[in-house]
């Protein structure tokens, strides 16, 4: 007897153990989207901010002429940053890039001084871009503006895409989510099923029988939450030691709605999965257990 009640316990702790580990993937899976949601906007504004135009000066500015453009750039509202780079420091990329010294082959320095500009991320749209050129191309120390349009439209065309896949894919993966972790708590109750039918057979009241199931239910999904959480972090730490440019994403604000949603979210499809599955243990006929 006390065998076969050991053999009932591991059971029924490897059942709620692999219920955890279920519902914890599911949600970990939402984090990550969630992630990705509520970081689009903050990923958009980096990619858009990356476009870079270069301003080329004539090779006989000086620097007063060129101290003043830069103001000029610095105060528009289309602007983030601004930074000059001098021919010679233009001729030490360029030979990084190349691999060789171009300038010992030629016999000088053919580059000119430029101004690299960073564009805000509201503005960078084609339509203001040109309208920024316009608006600096007057000053004689310009040589000429030169981006790259192409890449500009290329990279709004496919963030507008990536948006809505990002919003269709989190709208289908949320219905997965729930229908997943519905599943895994009526197979894990269907082993008791008999137990709960024994229990009101004796005269215990549905409430009474349906609270340990609810409070199993509720601590399921809050465990099941915070190793999602956990997991989550360890991804994320990950990722940033990877690809450092990720450290943008560093976002405590967000990373707390994130595990607030993850934790409400566990805990009230856990619940509701819970009762629905007992209530129909409860409604069924003695026959139909079997």
């Amino acid at each position: 007897m006390a065998e076969n009640t050991r053999l009932v316990r591991k059971t029924h702790r490897s059942s709620r153990i692999s219920t955890i580990i279920s519902l914890a993937l599911v949600l970990f899976l939402l984090g990550i989207l969630g992630v990705l949601l509520l970081q689009a906007k903050k990923i958009s504004n980096y990619v858009r901010e990356n476009i870079e135009l270069s301003v080329i000066l004539n090779a006989d500015a000086d620097s007063a002429s060129i101290a003043q453009l830069q103001s000029v750039i610095a105060n528009s509202p289309y602007v983030k940053d601004n930074r000059f780079v001098s021919k010679e420091e233009a001729a030490l990329l360029l030979k990084k890039d190349l691999g060789e010294d171009f300038i010992n082959f030629l016999g000088y320095n053919p580059l000119f001084p430029s101004i690299d500009v960073h564009i805000k991320a509201e503005y960078a749209e084609p339509i203001t871009i040109k309208n920024f050129i316009q608006l600096i191309s007057t000053n004689p120390v310009i040589k000429e503006v030169y981006y790259q349009q192409s890449l500009v439209d290329s990279i709004n065309r496919n963030l507008r895409i990536m948006t809505l896949i990002i919003l269709s894919f989190s709208f289908l993966l949320l219905l997965i989510c729930i229908a997943l972790i519905n599943n895994t708590i009526r197979i894990a109750l269907y082993a008791k099923r008999l137990l709960i039918k024994s229990m009101l057979l004796v005269g215990a009241t549905k409430g009474f029988i349906r609270k340990p199931f609810i409070t199993k239910g509720l601590m399921n999904g809050l465990y099941g939450a915070l190793v999602a959480l956990a997991l989550l972090g360890g991804l994320m730490y990950f990722a940033m030691q990877q690809i450092p440019e990720l450290s943008m994403l560093k976002d405590f604000q967000t990373m707390a709605i994130i595990a607030a949603i993850l934790i409400v979210s566990g805990i009230v499809v856990s619940v509701l999965s819970t009762l629905f599955a007992v209530n129909k243990y409860l409604r069924l006929r003695t026959d139909d257990l079997f």
